[in-house]
């Protein structure tokens, strides 16, 4: 459901995503390069006390970092103007199909759940969009460009590397594979909160009428309490996770450090280059934290675009009469 509803909304702005891809290359191929110029700085010109090195070295890491950072801000200009004009798109589709839907469609819906999935299912789908096209592009060709390069710098050490990613991806997997059915869960919620409130808004009269504002402020608080139990149980999860990638990256820098050092002590590797592996390990877990922020966001955008498409495929049983 998800990918068919970006395929199809998503192929007007393909130039757009054309361009994420290319300056998202050109930004991470800049960032994996910058690891290795200081390192060849440590072991070439401060170990030698080459100041000449030193400064040409150095003017080529100022040049990479401003192509580096020049590339990421056009990267994320484009994939904003994408994500944005998906969001809209779709807002206008599904206005359009629920705006020709008769009696029956709509009391089939609700009106509450309609306007919760033209809102706030399409700015999930939204977010998706322009998270995917930020992170999720960059995250494999860091993660594998990372690794590349780290192997170079020391394959002594690449052990590390195959030991702290799939530790950091079970972990957080776990954590996330726990998401989806309380992502369902909330939107199902906003459709009930909205529901209430429209009921109170709509009814106001008769509620003064008849003295009900207690019943219904007792209604409302009841819907209010059950979406936010649901948002306890996720940002419980959330604030679970940065202890696990903290714990994680911080022991695979103590490891590296630890090993590293008696390599070095060894003479079988130079302080620049254990350097540029430490960076290149850092880099590498932070892609595939990106990627699992990532796939955090998918399941809850999965359940809204299967309630998008859900209006979409719904065709009214009445149409109008065709004009002559």
């Amino acid at each position: 459901m998800l990918l068919r509803l970006l395929r199809t909304h998503a192929r007007p702005y393909l130039p757009w995503v054309v361009g994420v891809l290319v300056f998202q290359l050109i930004s991470t191929i800049a960032t994996l390069s910058l690891p290795s110029l200081n390192a060849r700085i440590i072991d070439n010109g401060v170990t030698k006390g080459d100041t000449d090195y030193i400064w040409s070295t150095g003017a080529v890491m100022l040049a990479v970092a401003l192509v580096q950072v020049v590339s990421a801000v056009v990267a994320v200009w484009c994939g904003a103007r994408t994500a944005i004009g998906v969001g809209r798109d779709l807002r206008r589709s599904v206005f359009l199909r629920v705006g020709s839907f008769s009696a029956r469609e709509v009391g089939s819906f609700g009106a509450p759940s309609l306007i919760t999935r033209n809102t706030n299912d399409v700015q999930q789908i939204q977010m998706l969009t322009l998270m995917a096209l930020n992170f999720m592009v960059m995250a494999p060709i860091m993660c594998v460009g990372g690794i590349i390069m780290a192997l170079r710098e020391d394959p002594g050490l690449s052990w590390l590397v195959w030991v702290s990613i799939p530790v950091m991806g079970v972990l957080l997997g776990l954590v996330v594979s726990r998401l989806m059915p309380w992502f369902r869960t909330m939107q199902e919620r906003i459709d009930g909160i909205n529901g209430v409130l429209r009921e109170q808004i709509t009814g106001i009269r008769v509620i003064r009428a008849f003295v009900k504002e207690p019943f219904e402020t007792r209604r409302f608080a009841r819907a209010n309490q059950d979406i936010t139990d649901i948002s306890l149980k996720i940002g419980a999860l959330f604030v679970l996770m940065f202890p696990v990638i903290n714990m994680v990256m911080h022991l695979a820098t103590a490891a590296v450090l630890w090993f590293g050092g008696q390599r070095v002590d060894q003479g079988q590797i130079e302080v620049g280059a254990l350097t540029a592996f430490l960076q290149y390990m850092l880099q590498i877990l932070m892609a595939v934290m990106m990627a699992t922020f990532m796939f955090m966001m998918v399941p809850r955008a999965v359940v809204s675009a299967e309630r998008i498409t859900e209006v979409l495929d719904t065709h009214p049983a009445m149409h109008p009469p065709q004009r002559s």
